[in-house]
C-alpha cells in the first residue's frame, strides 16, 4: 500500500513507555543491519531524505519506510548525518563484543594472551565511543589519544597483576580476571572519551522527541548508567557459563566450550544495548533547565529522555 503524508521521525513506538523504548532500540541495534553494503544503506538514507522532503516515490509502502528509517538509525549519526564506520555503529556491537569478550574469557592464562585481547577490547572501545559521542560537543584528537592511553594502560596492568596474583588459585577466580580488567578500563575509558558530554551537557526531549534543552546532569546520569551496563553485561554470560561448564555432560565436551560462551555473551549484549534509552525527572534538572521546561510547558512535562549511548 501507498503512503503519502508520512512522517518518518514520529516514532514507531510510544517511548514513553518502556516497551516502547526498548523496542525501538533493539530495531536499531539489529546485527543483521552491519551486514548490508554501504550503497543499501545509502539507499536508506535517501529514501528518509525524500520522505522528509515530502516526496515520497510512487509505490512505496509503509513498511518500506520503516525499514529505511530503520537502516538510516543504525548507520547514520543522529547529529551529523554521516555514515559511522563499521566497527562504531550500534549494529555491530553484538557481533564485535561477543567476538572479542568472547576472547577474553577464553585466552586469560597467559601475559601475552591477556595483553593482546585488553589492547583489541580497549581499541575497539575507544572507536565506538568516539563514532557514538555527542557531536555537539566535539572531542580533540588529544583527548581522544589520552583517554585511549589512559584506559588501555589501565585494563593491562589490572590485567596483567592479576593474572599474577591468580596463578595459584581456583579457575573460577582466575576466569574473573579479564571481568575485572574490563570493569577497571571502563570507568577510565567512557567518562574521558566522552568528557565534552559532562562539561556541554547532552540534548534531552520531551517523550514526543522535541528537543528541550542540554542538561550535563542528565549527562552524568546517562554515563554513568553506560559504565555500569557495559561492566555488567559480561557478567551473566561468564557465571552461567561457568556453572554449565562444572555440570558432567558438558564438562567432558570441551570444544563445545568456546561456542557456548561467546553465545551467552551475545545474549547479554543483545539485552544491554537495547536499553540504550534513558529518562530523568524534570525536578532533577539544572535550576535554568527546569524553569525553562516549566516556563514553556508548563506541568505537561514532568519527564526528559535521553540517549544515553552505548
Amino acid at each position: 500500500m501507498a503512503v503519502s503524508g508520512f512522517d518518518i521521525d514520529v516514532p514507531r513506538w510510544d517511548q514513553s513507555t518502556f516497551m516502547g523504548r526498548l523496542k525501538h532500540f533493539a530495531n536499531i541495534t539489529d546485527w543483521r543491519t552491519a551486514l548490508l553494503p554501504d550503497s543499501r544503506l545509502d539507499e536508506a538514507k535517501a529514501l528518509v531524505e525524500s520522505c522528509r522532503a515530502g516526496s515520497v516515490p510512487p509505490g512505496t509502502t509503509e513498511e518500506q519506510l520503516h525499514y529505511a528509517k530503520k537502516l538510516y538509525d543504525s548507520a547514520f549519526h543522529p547529529d551529523t548525518g554521516d555514515r559511522m564506520n563499521l566497527i562504531g555503529r550500534m549494529s555491530f556491537q553484538v557481533p564485535g563484543g561477543m567476538a572479542i569478550t568472547g576472547g577474553m574469557l577464553q585466552f586469560y592464562r597467559t601475559v601475552p594472551a591477556v595483553v593482546f585481547w585488553q589492547w583489541v577490547n580497549q581499541s575497539f572501545n575507544a572507536l565506538v565511543n568516539y563514532t557514538n559521542r555527542n557531536a555537539a560537543s566535539p572531542i580533540t584528537p588529544n583527548q581522544i589519544g589520552v583517554a585511549y592511553l589512559t584506559a588501555t594502560s589501565t585494563a593491562l596492568a589490572t590485567a596483567v597483576g592479576l593474572n599474577f596474583y591468580t596463578k595459584r588459585a581456583p579457575p573460577l577466580v582466575a576466569r574473573w580476571v579479564p571481568f575485572a580488567a574490563v570493569a577497571s578500563a571502563n570507568c577510565v575509558n567512557i567518562p574521558m572519551m566522552r568528557q565534552q558530554e559532562l562539561l556541554n551537557g547532552i540534548a534531552v526531549t520531551d517523550e514526543n522527541g522535541n528537543k528541550l534543552g542540554h542538561s550535563k546532569k542528565a549527562a552524568v546520569k546517562g554515563i554513568t548508567q553506560v559504565v555500569i551496563s557495559r561492566i555488567t553485561m559480561a557478567a551473566p554470560g561468564m557465571s552461567t557459563f561457568q556453572r554449565f561448564k562444572e555440570e558432567g555432560s558438558c564438562r567432558r565436551i570441551t570444544f563445545f566450550h568456546g561456542p557456548l560462551q561467546v553465545i551467552m555473551v551475545g545474549a547479554s549484549l543483545s539485552l544491554f544495548l537495547s536499553l540504550s534509552f534513558s529518562s530523568m525527572a524534570v525536578s532533577k534538572l539544572e535550576p535554568e533547565l527546569r524553569e525553562s521546561i516549566l516556563c514553556h510547558y508548563g506541568d505537561s512535562v514532568q519527564y526528559v529522555y535521553f540517549n544515553k549511548g552505548l
